[in-house]
């Protein structure tokens, strides 16, 4: 945990991504010269004291569902992990892990998965968790717009006792990652808070809105606190405003984004590791980038331990690769250690000549998205490959993507958990933008999705990708919890859950 880190966050800010989870499918949309002062050398000379609450608060937006299928990002979200649980959960490691699902099979085509449910678990009224609820929480969201690109390759569901059978239309060996989908009861999602099977369950019969712990959980208990106070918060200022008068003592946010935050005093901050990856897109139906040499050598032309330090202030991951480091897949054998003699050298023998200067496109609302496009650029023209930054308002920075006016892009994008990348580097994929076509790569993105060995086949998709190059992978970006210091201890929170690992923390309280 970072104290005093947020007393000067200004210098931050928190992303209204147009990829969502629970914490967005798509595509996302990045040296000032000078680094980014670390927080750590703040003076230390006056720590103010810890306020300790008489009762723990988050945030809620009142009138607004809880509905885990439908409800908005942020707030809202934090308090559904608190209510709802998945087949499956994601880990620190962003690895699934069996939840309300007991085991699974699958037939010999890889297409057929049947998920057996854990016995004894029952929604917070009581009654009991049935595969017909699964069934309608699934079947919805497929629909839904958070999760419809997500499950894009089911082709039906079906449910029988306590069974849930799902037919894909293509093999899919890594289906269980993208089954952290909370589920409801059936027939409950039209309820400001439909009715879950998580710690908490949401009560307002007394006019104020708590999470009161959940009795029933199949887990056993465990919460740390037997009620959590909703306090109104309709809009992020609001939200931010609560936090900073310790109204609330917990929120998320994304402290590279667009939105400045100003939170001081009093705050901590734990990092979760995501699966937004920040890259830099190569147009490569345009010389020079049709060369693949010449991309290979814009890949080892900058340091991505450096840039993750120094302009996103260490929130986030460096990657050479589509895979985040954290993950087992992540085939850390094929990385190349960076060298600007190396870059020299790639650059020489890739037939490069300096000719006109390349075109660098970044979302302009993005301060930080901004610098890195600028060191990016500072380095490549100082090796003599001329680049110049575009930096357009947002619509018309989708505008350009679309039409490939560019020959360089800053991105960024949510990938799913199982790592598919045909989006991204597919012939004819949705986000891919650099119209790069290769036969090969797609019989390797085929192969990786129906493959047993997941780790080998994604090491000879990365193997291949390093000379190919299309995207060149920069990092993956983490999202943050804020907290009031010495308020809630113990916490480890992931991705979709910022309270993963709750039955093992303290929160601390005044004594009545």
């Amino acid at each position: 945990m970072k104290r005093r880190a947020l007393a000067a966050m200004l210098l931050l800010s928190l992303c209204s991504l147009t990829l969502s989870g629970c914490w967005q499918e798509d595509l996302s949309e990045q040296e000032s010269l000078t680094p980014i002062q670390s927080f750590e050398e703040e003076s230390e000379a006056e720590e103010e004291h810890a306020i300790i609450p008489e009762v723990f608060s988050l945030p809620y937006a009142p009138g607004q569902t809880l509905d885990p299928i439908t409800c908005t990002d942020g707030m809202q979200q934090t308090i559904s992990s608190l209510l709802y649980e998945g087949l499956f959960r994601l880990n620190p490691q962003l690895e699934p892990e069996a939840c309300l699902c007991e085991s699974y099979t699958t037939d010999e085509t890889g297409t057929v998965y049947t998920f057996t449910l854990r016995a004894g678990v029952t929604f917070s009224d009581g009654s009991a968790l049935t595969a017909a609820d699964v069934k309608a929480t699934l079947d919805r969201a497929r629909t839904s717009e958070r999760y419809q690109q997500r499950l894009s390759g089911i082709s039906s569901i079906s449910a029988s006792g306590n069974a849930v059978t799902i037919t894909l239309r293509s093999p899919n060996t890594g289906l269980p990652a993208l089954l952290d989908i909370p589920i409801v009861k059936s027939g409950t999602h039209q309820n400001t808070a439909p009715t879950g099977t998580g710690p908490y369950l949401f009560s307002d019969a007394d006019g104020t809105a708590y999470l009161v712990a959940n009795q029933s959980w199949w887990r056993g208990g465990g919460q740390p606190v037997d009620r959590i106070l909703l306090t109104e918060a309709a809009d992020w200022d609001t939200m931010l405003y609560r936090f900073t008068t310790h109204d609330v003592q917990l929120i998320t946010a994304d402290l590279t984004g667009i939105s400045p935050i100003n939170a001081t005093g009093n705050t901590s901050y734990l990092d979760a590791n995501t699966t937004i990856l920040q890259y830099l897109g190569c147009n490569t139906a345009r010389a020079p980038l049709d060369n693949a040499a010449f991309r290979k050598a814009l890949s080892s032309g900058f340091n991505r331990t450096y840039i993750v330090s120094a302009f996103l202030s260490g929130h986030g991951t460096a990657a050479q690769f589509p895979v985040s480091p954290v993950s087992s897949l992540y085939p850390s054998a094929l990385e190349e250690r960076y060298s600007r003699d190396s870059f020299t050298a790639a650059l020489a023998a890739s037939g490069y000549t300096s000719g006109r200067t390349l075109s660098l496109l970044v979302n302009q609302e993005n301060s930080f998205k901004v610098s890195v496009a600028q060191y990016l650029a500072d380095t490549f023209s100082s090796a003599g490959v001329p680049v110049e930054v575009n930096a357009l308002p947002w619509e018309e920075y989708t505008a350009a993507l679309a039409a490939g006016n560019f020959d360089l892009y800053y991105g960024e994008v949510r990938l799913t958990a199982d790592w598919n990348l045909t989006s991204l580097l597919g012939s004819g994929g949705s986000l891919n933008y650099g119209h790069w076509s290769d036969p090969q790569m797609d019989q390797l993105l085929s192969a990786y999705a129906s493959a047993a060995d997941r780790a080998s086949a994604m090491q000879n998709l990365c193997a291949y990708l390093r000379n190919q190059a299309p995207i060149l992978p920069i990092c993956f970006k983490s999202t943050s919890v804020l907290m009031q210091n010495d308020v809630v201890e113990g916490l480890t929170p992931t991705m979709m859950e910022p309270f993963y690992n709750l039955t093992d923390c303290t929160i601390h309280l005044q004594s009545s």
